[in-house]
């Protein structure tokens, strides 16, 4: 009995880190999905979301609001960072080579990285509570409120997205540049204003990745964003990048695999396994679990 309820907990707490590995990839995939860009700053938008928060805090304590409204804060300021990032950085390489835009998305992140060491320094910093440290559930399974707040929140924010793409005049507009940018101009979408929502939900998503992360795993520093960024990536392409129910898929696989791993091999072997899954899956099934290939026209 005792070995299930130690099972339990750790699947929950693989749900709980894929869920933020989750949010993190639907950032990549919808930015890959428009303009094939694979926008490796997008995990450093999980680092300013944090810093963003942190110092928001204080002032919902201060304002008498609910600490969490920090999350709603931090999304909209990284929404709009993400959309200035695509105008000065991106925008004007969309016609160049791939890798250039590559090389330019490596630099964003350098950049971010080095501005907030500048800032706030190196070394980590306290992360104050967000949620309550109540344990919850019944049976020997007790759940903190972040858990089941984190997972519940992953799955929301999907099901919205996918609703978003689906179903509104921009989701489809969306989609119309995903398919043919060149078409869906002529056809008086603005192809421009389209590419920077994407970024700015993208970037939004991260930002509330981080409130999540930082609740359970309370410390910020200027480089926290670079592993996450790796592992939701993998996430997105286990998933198949390009496609929103799949980065929710590859983020909750990922995560229940690092937790199990951790639990039952070696914590120090978890991360060769997740990067073990994504170096699989290129061999096996580049285009994902829920991939499709596509022939392309010569």
């Amino acid at each position: 009995m005792d070995s299930i309820v130690v099972l339990v907990k750790h699947l929950f707490n693989g749900l709980q880190v894929g869920s933020i590995y989750a949010l993190v990839a639907l950032g990549y995939t919808m930015v890959y999905g428009i303009i094939k860009l694979i926008n490796f700053a997008h995990g450093d938008f999980i680092m300013v979301g944090a810093y963003i928060s942190m110092m928001a805090i204080p002032v919902m304590i201060s304002a008498g609001l609910p600490v969490w409204v920090c999350m709603i804060v931090a999304a909209l300021l990284c929404a709009v960072m993400g959309v200035v990032t695509e105008r000065v950085a991106y925008k004007p390489l969309r016609n160049s080579p791939r890798l250039t835009a590559l090389i330019t998305a490596i630099a964003v992140s350098l950049l971010l990285q080095n501005l907030f060491m500048v800032m706030f320094g190196s070394a980590s910093k306290p992360y104050p509570a967000v949620f309550s440290t109540e344990q919850m559930g019944g049976s020997g399974i007790q759940l903190s409120m972040s858990t089941l707040v984190t997972i519940v929140l992953s799955v929301a924010c999907m099901i919205c997205l996918q609703m978003f793409v689906k179903k509104t005049r921009m989701g489809k507009a969306m989609r119309a540049v995903s398919e043919d940018m060149a078409a869906a101009q002529l056809m008086g979408i603005n192809v421009n204003t389209t590419i920077s929502l994407t970024f700015a939900i993208g970037c939004a998503l991260a930002a509330i990745a981080a409130v999540m992360y930082c609740a359970a795993y309370p410390l910020v520093n200027p480089y926290m964003g670079s592993l996450l960024g790796l592992k939701a990536f993998v996430a997105a392409v286990l998933g198949g990048i390009g496609i929103i129910p799949g980065a929710m898929l590859g983020g909750f696989v990922i995560g229940i695999v690092e937790s199990f791993t951790k639990a039952y091999i070696s914590s120090q072997l978890a991360d060769a396994v997740v990067y073990g899954i994504l170096i699989v899956v290129l061999l096996v099934k580049p285009t994902g679990v829920l991939g499709k290939n596509v022939g392309e026209k010569v």
